[in-house]
């Protein structure tokens, strides 16, 4: 018996390209259909990709009854909106980070996914990496001590201004496209939300933040610095630092060659971890919670907190740095 989950992608868009190769070497689904808002694309980019089924709207693949879960990869501002109509389809969702900077849309497609018992998750592909599991181990077991520092990077040089990710009307920017990932793994690692925050942007000529710097308080005192670009030179990497000791990632995001080093009594340790590819995990991990067989790993609460830190740090760069606080949960 086939136990699959059937899978289906809204958008050809580009990031596509990493999760469908990922979605083909997976024994626990099958992605069946891709839709597109012109149905000649949409076989074009089927046949392409060896995906059975093209869907001229996005409407046709959410009345698919043989469809169980979509991707969306869908423009930032279209994501919450998408996410809502999919699951009033009946449809699990996995959509791409970051699902919003609104609180308010986050819980608003929670609130439908209860409603409807459906599944959401944000896709945030590092999560789901040994990698990231065991530096976050490393760090809630006191292997560096008391955690007081956490330092995120993710830049890269963008200059296309007709770019997707550098226009400001379907909410492009630094911050959205990668600091999202920075702030992600900050509380993940602090293992609390930011209660206060306090950020500055460069503004290139599309109107986006081009470099977003920001610095984060966590409620048990840990401090977090990081910046993200799409107009530096690329860099990635994450450390944490503590009373007696350190632990840094040189590859936290796309975890190509998993290695984490930690340093510690004047010594460098190298735990390697066995490759594994992130975007198959995540589809794997909701195809699981969909049939009964495993916990989902990022859900309401993490997307939501996700979503605050998000608009706390908007906020503060357009008022030119000024501390914004928690907001009430």
């Amino acid at each position: 018996m086939n136990n699959k989950v059937k899978w289906g992608i809204i958008s050809t868009a580009n990031i596509n390209r990493r999760l469908i190769p990922a979605a083909h070497a997976s024994s626990k689904l099958d992605l069946v259909g891709v839709a597109s808002r012109d149905k000649a694309r949409a076989e074009a980019y089927a046949t392409d990709w060896e995906i059975p089924r093209a869907y001229g709207t996005y409407e046709e693949m959410i009345a698919d009854p043989e469809i169980e879960a979509v991707y969306i990869s869908l423009p930032n501002n279209l994501h919450c909106e998408w996410a809502i109509k999919a699951i009033e389809g009946g449809k699990h969702v996995l959509c791409e980070k970051p699902l919003t900077r609104n609180v308010a849309d986050a819980e608003a497609v929670f609130d439908a996914a209860q409603r409807n018992q459906r599944i959401v998750s944000e896709a945030f592909m590092y999560r789901h990496h040994p990698q990231t599991k065991r530096l976050a181990e490393l760090v809630a077991e006191g292997a560096i001590g008391e955690l007081r520092l956490l330092r995120s990077t993710f830049t890269y040089a963008l200059y296309d201004e007709a770019n997707i990710r550098l226009r400001t009307d379907v909410e492009g920017g630094a911050l959205m496209d990668i600091g999202c990932y920075c702030i992600s793994a900050q509380r993940l690692l602090a293992r609390e939300e930011p209660d206060s925050v306090a950020a500055r942007a460069w503004y290139g000529p599309t109107g986006t933040d081009w470099v977003f710097a920001a610095s984060v308080k966590f409620p048990k005192g840990t401090i977090g610095l990081f910046h993200c670009a799409t107009a530096l030179i690329a860099r990635d990497e994450v450390e944490a630092i503590g009373s007696e000791g350190s632990v840094f990632v040189d590859d936290p995001w796309f975890c190509a060659k998993p290695v984490i080093e930690l340093r510690r009594n004047g010594e460098l340790e190298q735990i390697e971890l066995a490759p594994e590819d992130p975007y198959r995990l995540e589809l794997e991990n909701l195809s699981d919670a969909i049939r009964g067989e495993g916990d989902l790993l990022l859900g309401r609460d993490d997307a939501v907190g996700q979503a605050r830190a998000l608009q706390a740090l908007h906020r503060s760069a357009q008022e030119e740095g000024t501390p914004v606080l928690r907001s009430p949960s």
